[in-house]
């Protein structure tokens, strides 16, 4: 009977998973990605995803982790993005907190406002 062994938790959110935890996971998984179903078969890029994005208020811990294809990978993770900021622009409108927004620049005259009336008046002779 093999020995249970503790869960990796990373440290901080950068933190790199080690190889013998990429493995495990690799393992768990069976070799197929997480998000196609697709098996992954040597040659194949692949990446651990993070189920639960970390920008999401994922962890990042071996239970958080599963194999995915490289392309998939970056699709979820473009995804993932997309929610944290629709997430981040509802929490600001609730809050009231408007960002700038663009528009057009302001015209600038090189006459200036001043010399104009002076024509208009005929006040310059």
């Amino acid at each position: 009977m093999p020995r249970s062994v503790p869960e990796w938790i990373g440290k901080t959110a950068d933190t790199p998973v080690p190889p013998r935890v990429r493995l495990r996971v690799f393992e768990a998984y069976n070799g197929t990605c997480y998000l196609s179903g697709r098996k992954i078969m040597p040659g194949d890029k692949w990446d651990l995803e993070d189920k639960i994005a970390l920008i999401n208020g994922g962890e990042n811990r071996e239970s958080n982790k599963a194999p995915a294809l490289k392309d998939k990978h970056k699709e979820k993770t473009a995804e993932d993005v997309a929610e944290k900021s629709k997430v981040a622009r509802k929490r600001q409108k609730h809050l009231g907190i408007k960002a700038k927004r663009g528009g057009f620049p302001k015209r600038i005259d090189p006459w200036g406002k001043a010399f104009l009336e002076k024509i208009g008046s005929g006040g310059m002779k």
